[in-house]
This record gives structure tokens, C-alpha cells and sequence, in this order.
């Protein structure tokens, strides 16, 4: 079920007694699976709503509630140094499931291009990934969020390589390198940390220098702290990356990873084959081709790399 943003402004005046609905508008950055809307109500404070489309959505955004709650207290004495999403009221679905109300978290999408190196928003960005990987693992088995080993995490990306190599769309040299790293045991020697698991620019506020808020946390889970570093290594400025993870490390207490930047940049890669994989289950030829392109770019990319380290 799609609900329209009118319909949406009137489960958060039902979630919210006293809210007087000014205006509603859809985000730039809608989310799937849920319906989303932000409302004004007539002090033009901003509230987001947000309503599982089906079953599988609800139960995702009930463990998502329940995680929130939990990291309530860690921003409240800035053990996280930014805010999040922060659920005051909730109006009950007629198929079931309820709608979560929210006020809108203040900042503007982070702009990777705009990072530069030294200690402003790349190094915040930095020390703000490695306050989510301090948090305890409890806040995320207590919402009943997935949670791993680093060998049971090893064996999760073997198998997405093996059901992207029986696509036959993915290149053998791709397939060798990522069969050679996963056998590489050394490599997987990592302490599982409280992860994200979906950072983005969308996901990742920021202003006057500062993170401000991080949105979405459904995805979160214990895993490998190398997946939430992905993005940022392959697609920020270099010469901000450097000092991106300078300012993870000094925060991060008792770390010794030497492989977490190259786990991450092989997850940056593992997500081509999870685009490719969506496409196949969905029936989307569009994102099959899309990611096809993708592996194919990712391929020359690293044959050129390789032949460039020979000499």
C-alpha cells in the first residue's frame, strides 16, 4: 500500500495529539518500503511520519523504533555526537503495523566531493563513524537486529559471491580477486562492532562543519565497522579520506584491524554484485544492465591498478 502525503499528515496528527497540520510534503530522498512524509504543522515545526507499504516493512521498522530508543541515551550525553531520528508518537495501521512520528532532524545531505582534508567536517565525519562502532553490541541484539561473527560475516559475502557467479554476468577476473581475498583468513581477523549498514550521503547530515544527524538505521547490525567505511573510501576525495580515517583511528579505542580499509574497499566492490543480484530477483532489467556496466568499468579499473603495481 502507497499512501498519499495527505493521508500521511493525518496518521501524525493521530500520532501526535495537539499537532496542527500546516502543510506536508514528500522528502527529496524517499525511502523503500516505507511511505514517508514531512509535516508542518502551524508553529512550522517539522515532523517526519513515516508507514511500513507491508508486513516485512513493519516488522523492519518496529526493530528500527526499538533500536532508537536505545540510542536515545547516547546522544543525550554525546556519546554519539549527532542526532538521530528520535519516535514521540505512533498511530496504528488499519491492515496493521503502525506509523512512526519523528521530529525532523536538522543539517543538510553530507556532499563527499565537498570533504577536504585537515581537521573540519572530514575528520567530524571520521570521529562520528567511530562513536557508532564504540556503541555496545547489546543496543542492536536488544532490538533483535542481525547480528555476526567475523567468521559467519566471511561466509555471508562468500555466499553473495558464489549467487553472483552463477549470474554468468560477472567478470572471471572480478570472481578470482574476491575468491582470493575471502580466502585470505588473516584478513577477516576483526572485532564485529555495532554498524549502520546503510550509510549514504542521504543518510548522513551535516552543517557548519559538523555532522549533525544520522537517519535510517533499519539496516543496522553487528558486522564488520569496514562496511560503514565503504562508501566513504571509494567515492570522497582521496586527501580527505586520509583524514577521515586519522580521526576514526584516534577515536576508535583498542583497534588493531590492519586489514579494515582493505575489507573495505572490496565492500565497496561486493555492493556491484548486491546491485546486480537485486536486479536479477527483482525482474529489473534496468538495474541489471546498470550493474553489469558497473563490474565491467570496476574490472578494467583494477586490471589497469594491477598492471600499474607491476612495474
Amino acid at each position: 500500500m502507497t499512501r498519499s502525503p495527505l493521508a500521511l499528515a493525518a496518521l501524525a496528527t493521530v500520532a501526535v495529539p495537539g499537532l496542527d497540520a500546516y502543510d506536508v510534503r514528500r522528502p527529496v530522498h524517499p525511502g523503500a518500503d516505507v511511505d514517508v512524509a514531512v509535516v508542518v504543522d502551524s508553529v512550522r515545526q517539522r515532523w517526519v511520519v513515516r508507514a511500513p507499504q507491508h508486513p516485512a516493512a513493519g516488522a523492519a521498522l518496529e526493530a528500527e523504533v526499538a533500536l532508537l530508543e536505545a540510542l536515545g541515551p547516547f546522544v543525550d550525553d554525546d556519546r554519539l555526537p549527532f542526532a538521530v531520528p528520535r519516535p514521540v508518537g505512533f498511530a496504528h495501521l488499519p491492515e496493521g503495523g503502525r506509523a512512526s512520528v519523528h521530529r525532523e532532524v536538522p543539517g543538510r545531505p553530507l556532499r563527499l566531493e565537498a570533504l577536504r582534508p585537515g581537521p573540519g567536517l572530514a575528520a567530524a565525519v571520521g570521529r562520528a563513524l567511530a562513536a557508532v562502532h564504540e556503541l555496545p553490541t547489546s543496543v542492536v541484539e536488544n532490538a533483535g537486529l542481525p547480528v555476526y561473527d567475523a567468521a559467519g560475516y566471511r561466509e555471508r559475502r562468500q555466499a553473495e559471491v558464489d549467487e553472483a557467479a552463477r549470474t554468468g554476468l560477472v567478470p572471471a577476473s572480478l570472481l578470482r580477486r574476491w575468491e582470493e581475498l575471502l580466502e585470505d583468513v588473516a584478513m577477516w581477523r576483526f572485532r564485529p562492532t555495532v554498524v549502520h549498514g546503510d550509510l549514504s550521503s542521504t543518510h548522513v547530515l551535516v552543517s557548519d562543519g559538523a555532522v549533525t544527524g544520522v537517519l535510517d538505521w533499519g539496516s543496522a547490525m553487528v558486522a564488520d565497522p569496514a562496511d560503514d567505511l565503504s562508501w566513504l573510501l571509494v567515492a570522497a576525495p582521496q586527501d580527505a579520506v586520509d583524514s577521515i580515517l586519522e580521526a576514526y583511528l584516534l577515536r576508535r579505542t583498542e583497534l588493531t584491524d590492519p586489514h579494515l580499509a582493505d575489507r573495505a574497499l572490496l565492500a565497496g566492490e561486493l555492493a556491484l554484485a548486491r546491485w546486480l543480484l537485486h536486479g536479477v530477483r527483482a525482474h529489473r532489467q534496468d538495474v541489471v544492465d546498470d550493474a553489469v556496466q558497473m563490474l565491467h568499468d570496476l574490472e578494467e579499473h583494477t586490471r589497469v591498478d594491477e598492471a600499474a603495481a607491476a612495474f
